[in-house]
C-alpha cells in the first residue's frame, strides 16, 4: 500500500477544513473512518472516476451520511470531477458538496443518505439487484454482472429499526457480495451510547445469517484490507466487518467525544490536530505525492477497458442478451411498450369488469410483467391482498448455496423469480426498492395496505427526492375495507402522500383507469408513483364523449389526471352544467349515482373523475378549465381527509376528517354520509348557497 498514513491524513485535514470553513458539519465521522476508507478505496473498490456510471462498478454507500466530507474527500482525491473549489464550498447553496450526499448531484455518489439506516437498506437493494441481474444475464464464461456493494455505517444506522428489517433480509437472501463496514466508535450526538445501545452487534448479525469479522482495528488500514479480502471470499453470506474506531481521530482534545460529532473543531484545535497527525500543509492543500497515492483514474480506466473487452465477447456470443442488458441499464422501456399499454387499456375497456381496483391492478400487471422483464414485484407479507404477483413473476427463492432458484419455461429457458416476499417489513421494502432502482436494470414495485404507508413514508420521500422510478401498490385504501376498523382504514393517507413533491399519486376508479395509472407509473422515469387501490369491487364507468370538452374526455384523457366522465346529457338533462362533481377511486360510482338523483331534481351535473391530482395539477390552464369550467360550483367526493380538495375552489367536500369505525363497509358508507342521497343533497345545498 502507498503511504496509508498520509492518505488518511488528507481525508482528516479536508474534513476538518471544510467543516470549519462552512462553520457547519460533522468532522468526527470522516476523521474516524479515514483509515477504513484508505483500505477500501485504496485497495479494493472497483470503480472508474472518469465514468461514474460504469455498469459493473462496485457500489459504495455512506450510510452515515452526516459524515459526507469523507466521500467528498475520497471522490476529489481519487479523480472524480469534484474540484477543490467544491470542497471549499461545502454546505453552500448550489454546491456539489451538500450537507448530506445526494445522488445525481455529486459524481460518484450512489444514493442520497442522511436519514440513518436507509443507506444500508439501499445497499441491500443494490446487492439484491446485482445478484438477480447476474442470474438473468451472466452465461457460462461471461460474467458481465460481477461487482460488490460496500457500505459504511455507524451506531445510528444500527439503532434505526430499518437496519434490522434490511439486514435480516440480506441474510435470508444470502447476499454474499454485500460487505458492510461498521464504524464502531460508541459515540452519538448525546454522548457515549452505552446507556442506551447495549446490543451485541456481532451476535445480532450472526443470527441474521451474516459472516461477522469482529474486533478489527479501524485505524489499521492493512487489517481492514485483510478483513475485506476475507469478506470478498464469502460464497453464501453477506459480511459485517466491525471496525473499532475513535470519532475525531487525530484531534487531541475532541477525539472520542460527542463534540467531535456535529460541530467544527475550531481553529485552535485544528492547529493542534495538524501537528498531531503530521500534516504541515495549509487548509485545502494536498501534496502531489498524496494525490498520486490516491489517484484511481488509470486503474479505473484499465478495469473498465477489461470489462468492455469481456462485454464485447459476451455481445458476440449472446447479441440479444447484450442488447437487452444495455436497454435495461439505461432504464429505457422496450420498443413494444406503447402497444402493450394500449392493449392493457383497451382490454380493460372492452371487458368493463366490476372488480376491486387492486384486482384491476393485477390484471394490468399480467400485461406489463409479461412484456417487461425488468419489472420486479413484491409485497410486505400481503401478496394475496395486494395482488402484486402474476403468472410471469414467480417468487424469488435461493438455494442452500445462495444461488437463485430457476425453473425452465415451455421453451426450456431458465427463469428465476421476480416477486419478492419482504415479510412484514414495509419500511425496509420501500428503501430496498430504492436501492434496486438506484442500481439499475429493474423497475421495482411493492405492495402493502395504504394505512401502512406511514411506516414507509420516509423511504417514499427519499425516492421522490432522488427522482427514482419506484412504484408503491397501496391497497385497502379507505373505510371501504370494513370490519378491520380505524387502525387499518386510511383517512389522511391520500392527502399526505399528495403533499410529497415529485411523488405521483393515482387513485383509479375502474380497470381502464388502473391500466392507465400503471402505464404512467412505468413512464415516470424520474419520479416514484403511489397507486391507491380499493378492496371493494367497483363497477366499470363508461367513458362518455363531451361536446363542450372534446379533448378532456374518453380513454385518451385519463393520463392527464382528470377528465370529463359524464355530462348531464348522460342522464337525460339537456340544461347547461350547474355543478361539477369531482371524485376519485370508488367514489366515482357514488358521484355517478348522485348525478342521476340530481337529474330527477332537474339539476344538471358534470361528473369529473380525477384519478391523479398530482398529474392534473401539471396540466395547462386551458386543459384544467376545460375539465373544471370557471363559474360552476365544484363539489369533491373522496373517502378521506377533505383538506387537499379546497385548493380546487370547491363549494363543498364530501369527505371524512375523523377516524373510521369497525363495521361492514355498507354500514360505514351510510354512517359517514357516502351515499348517493347525501352527495346529491350536498350539491343542492351548495347551489342554494350560491344563489
Amino acid at each position: 500500500m502507498a503511504n496509508s498514513q498520509q492518505m488518511a491524513s488528507a481525508i482528516r485535514a479536508l474534513a476538518m477544513d471544510a467543516v470549519q470553513q462552512a462553520n457547519s458539519g460533522h468532522p468526527g465521522a470522516p476523521m474516524g473512518m479515514a483509515d477504513m476508507a484508505v483500505a477500501l478505496w485504496g485497495q479494493h473498490l472497483q470503480h472508474n472516476p472518469a465514468n461514474p456510471h460504469w455498469a459493473n462498478r462496485d457500489r459504495f454507500v455512506l450510510s452515515n451520511g452526516h459524515g459526507s466530507m469523507l466521500i467528498y474527500a475520497l471522490l476529489h482525491l481519487t479523480g472524480y470531477k469534484l474540484p477543490m473549489s467544491e470542497l471549499k464550498n461545502f454546505r453552500q447553496l448550489h454546491s456539489k458538496t451538500a450537507g448530506h450526499p445526494e445522488v445525481d448531484v455529486t459524481p460518484g455518489v450512489e444514493t442520497t443518505t442522511g436519514p440513518l439506516g436507509q443507506g444500508i437498506t439501499n445497499a441491500v437493494g443494490m446487492a439484491m439487484a446485482e445478484k438477480l441481474l447476474g442470474a438473468q444475464f451472466n452465461r457460462q464464461g461471461h460474467a458481465i454482472v460481477d461487482h460488490h456493494t460496500y457500505v459504511f455505517l455507524g451506531d445510528g444506522c444500527m439503532m434505526e429499526g430499518i437496519s434490522h428489517e434490511a439486514c435480516a433480509l440480506a441474510g435470508a437472501w444470502k447476499l454474499n457480495k454485500l460487505v458492510a463496514l461498521y464504524d464502531d466508535n460508541g459515540i452519538s450526538i448525546d454522548g457515549q451510547v452505552t446507556p442506551w445501545f447495549i446490543d451485541n452487534t456481532a451476535q445480532r448479525f450472526a443470527a441474521y445469517g451474516w459472516n461477522v469479522i469482529d474486533k478489527v482495528d479501524g485505524h489499521d488500514a492493512q487489517a481492514v484490507s485483510q478483513a475485506i479480502t476475507k469478506a470478498k471470499a464469502s460464497g453464501d453470506k453477506p459480511t459485517l466487518i466491525i471496525c473499532k474506531t475513535s470519532i475525531g481521530k487525530g484531534s487531541p482534545n475532541r477525539a472520542n467525544t460527542a463534540k467531535a460529532h456535529g460541530e467544527p473543531l475550531g481553529a485552535d484545535e485544528i492547529k493542534l490536530t495538524r501537528e498531531a497527525i503530521g500534516w504541515a500543509h495549509p487548509p485545502f492543500v494536498v501534496p502531489k505525492a498524496v494525490y498520486a497515492d490516491w489517484d484511481a483514474k488509470e486503474a479505473g480506466r484499465t478495469r473498465e477497458k477489461e470489462w468492455n473487452t469481456r462485454f464485447a465477447a459476451y455481445k458476440a456470443a449472446h447479441p440479444d442478451l447484450a442488447k437487452e442488458f444495455v436497454r435495461r441499464m439505461k432504464g429505457d422501456l422496450p420498443k413494444g411498450f406503447v402497444q402493450t399499454a394500449v392493449d392493457a387499456v383497451l382490454a380493460a375497456h372492452a371487458k368493463a369488469e366490476t372488480v376491486a381496483s387492486r384486482k384491476a391492478s393485477q390484471l394490468a400487471l399480467e400485461h406489463f410483467t409479461a412484456a417487461l422483464p425488468e419489472l420486479l414485484g413484491g409485497s410486505a407479507d400481503l401478496t394475496g391482498s395486494n395482488l402484486t404477483n402474476t403468472k410471469s413473476t414467480p417468487n424469488v427463492r435461493f438455494d442452500a448455496q445462495g444461488q437463485l432458484v430457476q425453473s425452465a419455461d415451455a421453451n426450456g429457458h431458465l427463469h428465476g423469480g421476480r416477486h419478492i416476499n419482504y415479510g412484514v417489513r414495509e419500511f425496509g421494502m420501500a428503501a430496498i426498492m430504492n436501492g434496486i432502482a438506484l442500481h439499475g436494470g429493474f423497475i421495482p414495485y411493492g405492495g402493502t395496505f395504504l394505512t401502512f404507508s406511514d411506516y414507509s413514508r420516509n423511504a417514499i420521500r427519499m425516492a421522490a427526492l432522488m427522482k427514482k422510478r419506484v412504484i408503491h401498490v397501496f391497497t385497502h385504501d379507505s373505510i371501504g375495507l370494513g370490519e378491520d376498523g380505524p387502525t387499518h382504514q386510511s383517512i389522511e393517507h391520500a392527502a399526505s402522500l399528495r403533499l410529497i413533491p415529485n411523488l405521483d399519486v393515482w387513485r383509479p376508479a375502474d380497470t381502464a383507469e388502473t391500466a392507465v395509472a400503471w402505464t404512467v407509473a412505468l413512464q415516470n422515469r424520474h419520479k416514484p408513483t403511489a397507486l391507491l387501490l380499493s378492496r371493494q369491487n367497483i363497477s366499470y364507468a363508461p367513458k362518455a364523449e363531451s361536446a363542450s370538452a372534446p379533448d378532456a374526455c374518453g380513454l385518451d384523457a385519463i393520463n392527464k389526471g382528470a377528465y370529463v366522465l359524464a355530462e348531464p346529457s348522460e342522464v337525460g338533462i339537456k340544461k347547461k352544467t350547474q355543478a361539477v362533481l369531482i371524485a376519485t377511486g370508488s367514489e366515482v360510482q357514488l358521484a355517478l349515482q348522485a348525478q342521476a338523483l340530481l337529474a330527477a331534481r332537474k339539476i344538471a351535473v358534470r361528473v369529473v373523475s380525477m384519478p391523479s391530482t398530482t398529474t392534473f395539477d401539471l396540466q395547462s390552464d386551458a386543459y384544467k378549465a376545460s375539465v373544471l369550467p370557471a363559474g360552476v360550483p365544484r363539489i369533491a367526493v373522496e373517502m378521506g381527509s377533505t383538506s387537499s380538495w379546497w385548493k380546487y375552489g370547491c363549494a363543498a367536500v364530501v369527505g371524512i376528517d375523523t377516524y373510521g369505525e369497525s363495521a361492514p363497509a355498507p354500514a360505514l358508507f351510510k354512517h359517514f354520509g357516502f351515499t348517493p342521497e347525501n352527495v346529491a343533497d350536498t350539491v343542492q345545498s351548495a347551489l342554494q348557497r350560491k344563489r
